[in-house]
């Protein structure tokens, strides 16, 4: 799909702002309501926007210890990611999981009421089926830059570069 700088514009602006009226999201780009709104439309229907929601401050509502693991399986097969994989749908703590070449296999965010929950989990993990061979703790002690704190036009133009 090719994206202008009206399109661009509009992804930059519903990334920081998914509540901004139609009338206010036209006048930000410089288009009238109409023209505007086909916009947004084409780009949902396209998949370019998946959806719309609400960043929640998590720790007002229940302060979470945050840690990130790298995860090297022993097997490397459809059935040994399949398991883990499945695992880590039915576990309620995670909150990401990316699958990643060079060298280890996953990057999992936990987020733990305490580091002795974690490694509790941690530990019911190792001694399962899963397969996991080592793994590798990261404490959070700062968050810098979440990826709901908006898309810029820079991130579109450096990723096409």
């Amino acid at each position: 799909m090719k994206l202008d700088r009206y399109d661009l514009k509009i992804l930059e602006i519903l990334s920081r702002d998914g509540r901004i009226t139609k009338s206010k999201l036209a006048e930000a780009i410089n288009l009238s309501v109409s023209p505007c709104w086909e916009r947004v439309r084409r780009l949902e229907k396209a998949g370019v926007i998946e959806g719309y929601g609400a960043r929640l401050n998590t720790d007002v509502l229940v302060k979470r210890t945050p840690v990130w693991v790298q995860i090297e399986l022993k097997a490397h097969n459809a059935e040994s990611f399949a398991r883990f994989e499945a695992l880590v749908h039915d576990t309620p703590e995670v909150t990401e999981c990316v699958a990643v070449g060079g060298g280890l296999d996953y990057l999992v965010r936990i987020e733990a009421d305490t580091i002795d929950t974690y490694q509790r989990l941690i530990d019911d993990w190792l001694t399962s089926d899963v397969g996991i061979e080592r793994y590798f703790t990261y404490i959070v002690t700062k968050t810098v830059k979440r990826p709901a704190d908006g898309f810029t036009m820079d991130d579109f133009a450096s990723s096409r570069a």
